[in-house]
């Protein structure tokens, strides 16, 4: 070969290569180390992305992981699972479906029924019927160990009642989609809920029967009282919450005001079947009720906490208050506080155990994530999610209850309220 030749014109190119492939390893090393806690590819894949898709690697489009926490053949693995998929499965395969699924999975790996990822269509359902006036079909519900949305009650002249929704019917279809398999309360009730007059179709398993029953129920404006209250047994105030809406702290005084007028001695307060609710309504309840000191505590995982405390001004009459296995969250935070500071009695059955806070972050495609940021303390510091509060005295309904709401247990046959009016009864004396 002419020496000229390969010095003018060969050698040139030979060293721009050279000094190209320099500098784009070097780049990628530069970012590498600036960024050392995180696995990408190594330099070796990173060449080979470049030299088969003839474009620089772009750090932008890596998905990084924490490489003290993650097990690099997991990353291999799920690599390889890709190309598999991309080279045999029968059909054209949407990298991006893959790509949200992968999302999915990844919030589903938590094992947290709180924590859910909801698509672009799912939270445009989510925040739509999460907001306004209550249309639906008039039941509350909560879900069972199993994960399954369960029937508390179906309200009295509501469309579900009026169809033959039952207590402890399980939903399994909401128009003919299986939400078995979806962990988030909030939103199969986004679901259910929609326009006034529109039909939804529900679909139950009622394991009293062993059947699985279809209903067609046309949606209406749901009217609830969430806050009743009676004078009983004399002097005696009863007030039943069946959720801490919004505006409950309001009513609740309100309620409380007009019992101290007509010169009640004791207050029952009946939190059962209470599934819990807004977190500010509840905390405004305990101020009213407990002396100066803490009401509930939360704390994240970098051990950042945040406490509401109640004032000087309490209720000073004795108290009891009445709960059980769908007493849950807000109605839990109220029945903690009370019982830890010795304020009242609490009588029934040990309570549902969720002691944790969400927050949802709409993402920048339109789809979001409902997250658990922190958990619930009670004043003593304990925890009860999973766990209940054991009241201070147990007494169970009559078995012939066991599947009924409280609402449709007759007041001669309940126990737990007996058992309170006698302890506020002695109190009283």
């Amino acid at each position: 070969m002419n020496k000229s030749i390969f010095s003018s014109k060969i050698l040139p190119i030979i060293l721009v290569a050279l000094l190209s492939s320099t500098v784009t390893a070097y780049g990628f090393l530069q970012w590498h180390y600036r960024n050392p806690n995180y696995i990408i590819l190594s330099e070796e894949e990173a060449k080979v992305f470049e030299q088969k898709s003839k474009k620089k690697f772009d750090p932008d489009y890596a998905i990084t992981f924490d490489k003290s926490g993650v097990d690099f053949e997991n990353i291999k693995k799920y690599n390889e699972v890709k190309r598999l998929l991309n080279t045999y499965y029968y059909e054209e395969v949407n990298q991006n479906d893959m790509l949200e699924g992968s999302i999915a999975g990844m919030v589903s790996a938590l094992k947290d029924p709180y924590t859910v990822y909801f698509t672009k269509e799912q939270m445009k359902v989510f925040t739509e019927n999460t907001s306004g006036s209550y249309v639906g079909i008039g039941v509350s519900l909560t879900m069972d160990a199993e994960g399954l949305l369960t029937v508390v009650e179906a309200f009295p002249e509501s469309p579900a009642k009026d169809e033959g929704i039952m207590s402890g019917d399980k939903i399994v279809k909401v128009d003919d989609q299986d939400v078995t398999t979806i962990s988030d309360q909030d939103y199969i009730i986004s679901m259910i809920k929609g326009e006034e007059n529109t039909k939804v179709k529900i679909t139950v398993f009622r394991p009293s029967e062993g059947t699985y029953l279809d209903f067609d129920i046309i949606r209406k404006k749901i009217k609830i009282e969430n806050i009743t209250s009676e004078v009983i047994d004399g002097n005696i105030g009863y007030i039943k919450i069946n959720m801490f809406d919004s505006e409950m702290a309001k009513y609740f005084g309100n309620h409380l005001n007009g019992l101290l007028d007509k010169n009640i001695k004791g207050l029952i307060i009946d939190l059962r079947d209470n599934p819990g609710g807004d977190y500010n309504e509840v905390c405004a309840i305990a101020d009213r009720l407990l002396p100066e000191g803490l009401i509930v505590y939360t704390e994240d995982k970098l051990g950042n906490r945040s406490e509401r405390k109640s004032d000087s001004k309490e209720l000073d009459i004795p108290l009891a208050i009445l709960v059980n296995g769908y007493s849950a969250s807000a109605s839990e935070i109220l029945s903690g506080a009370v019982k830890d500071h010795d304020k009242g009695t609490l009588i029934g059955t040990k309570t549902f155990g969720k002691g944790l806070v969400q927050a949802v972050q709409e993402l920048q495609d339109g789809s979001g994530l409902k997250v658990t940021v922190a958990r619930y303390f009670t004043p003593s510091g304990v925890c009860i999610h999973k766990e209940g509060i054991q009241p201070d005295i147990v007494v169970e309904l009559n078995e012939k209850y066991s599947n009924l709401p409280v609402s449709q247990v007759p007041r001669e046959d309940d126990a737990q309220l007996k058992k309170a009016i006698e302890v506020i009864r002695e109190q009283i004396h």
